[in-house]
């Protein structure tokens, strides 16, 4: 099953409430999933694909010791993708702190702030057969 995007943009939700890219904050006993996904996104631009990514924050954020990554090796990462999860629709970094993402043609992804010229350029440009998808909401529609 593959449930990466590819030459996809994820444009912000329609009720995001951030008016530009905000960097998520961090938590007393750590950092928050999207904090995590914006870290790894931000570091390593265009290196992850949608799988990736979610995996490496589950690792990240359940706080999996290296030990236990290297003994299981792949085992780990298959038991993951037994279940279900939600893609970067889903993801607040579009939803709530004003982040776009852009997967290039092989998949990998690279944030783009809601007030950059990129930004515009991905949801206004003539981007070829660029997809534009939406955020999920964070509200059911009135």
């Amino acid at each position: 099953m593959n449930m990466n995007y590819y030459n996809t943009f994820i444009t912000i939700a329609s009720d995001c409430p951030a008016d530009y890219g905000v960097i998520p904050p961090e938590k007393k006993s750590g950092r928050t999933k999207p904090r995590i996904e914006y870290d790894l996104i931000t570091s390593h631009p265009y290196t992850y694909t949608q799988e990736d990514l979610l995996y490496e924050v589950h690792v990240l954020h359940k706080e999996i010791p290296a030990e236990e990554l290297a003994e299981r090796g792949t085992s780990l990462r298959d038991e993951f993708f037994q279940k279900s999860h939600a893609c970067l629709r889903a993801s607040m970094l579009p939803k709530k702190y004003g982040w776009g993402i852009h997967f290039n043609t092989e998949g990998k992804i690279a944030l783009v702030a809601m007030e950059s010229p990129d930004y515009m350029h991905f949801v206004e440009g003539d981007n070829g057969d660029l997809k534009l998808v939406p955020a999920m909401r964070s509200s059911r529609k009135k």
